[in-house]
């Protein structure tokens, strides 16, 4: 039987190259065609949390596992909140992703507490590397207020990883419940990785040289 700390160590290892490319800089180049300038970071942004809130409320609303309700309830709550704080930086009070991305396309896919909550875990590894290289671009654009915002969106993502933790081993009861958990959690940051490679193609780059 493994452990919470463990199973991260797990994942990071064996999702190591995809976790590094999604940390590169070329991850801002990916998620905002090509066009990075402050609008377009910030709108690509909005795009996931919004994606992130609607999939935590959506798990929220059916699973049925009270502290796996309760910790994707809170989650949702903390997207939400990152979501409408983007909005303010954007100066708008709406605004509607024309996508849904390849991650949380997989994550709604879920329907199990034990995949459910490894893909969590997966999700907030893939998120935490596209959120520092936010912050990247802000302290290079002199605008050290906006980069202690999205820090702060990384702060909130380590409570969520130990909320994760805590979670995986209240559900995970066998080996083979953190066998499920783990290709999940692979799962969720192939689907990040798979779109990132996907935008970058589409635009005539090689994904493949960390940057």
């Amino acid at each position: 039987m493994t452990d919470s700390e463990t199973f991260v160590d797990a994942v990071r290892e064996d999702n190591q190259t995809a976790l590094s490319r999604l940390g590169s800089s070329k991850s801002l180049y990916a998620d905002t065609g090509g066009d990075i300038d402050t609008e377009p970071v910030l709108r690509a942004t909005a795009t996931a949390e919004h994606a992130a809130w609607t999939t935590f409320t959506q798990w929220a609303d059916s699973d049925d596992h009270d502290g796996a309700r309760n910790a994707f309830d809170t989650t949702a709550t903390e997207e939400r909140g990152h979501y409408e704080t983007v909005l303010d930086h954007l100066g708008v009070e709406e605004f509607e992703p024309d996508d849904v991305p390849n991650l949380h396309e997989y994550l709604r896919g879920l329907e199990s507490t034990v995949e459910r909550t490894g893909a969590f875990i997966g999700r907030i590894l893939a998120s935490k590397r596209s959120k520092e290289q936010v912050v990247g671009y802000f302290v290079g654009d002199a605008d050290p207020q906006t980069a202690n915002v999205f820090r702060e969106f990384g702060t909130d993502l380590d409570d969520q990883l130990e909320r994760a933790q805590a979670l995986l081993e209240d559900v995970c009861e066998t080996d083979d419940d953190y066998e499920r958990a783990q290709t999940a959690a692979a799962g969720a940051i192939e689907a990040a990785y798979d779109e990132y490679v996907e935008n970058l193609e589409a635009m005539g780059a090689n994904p493949k040289p960390v940057c």
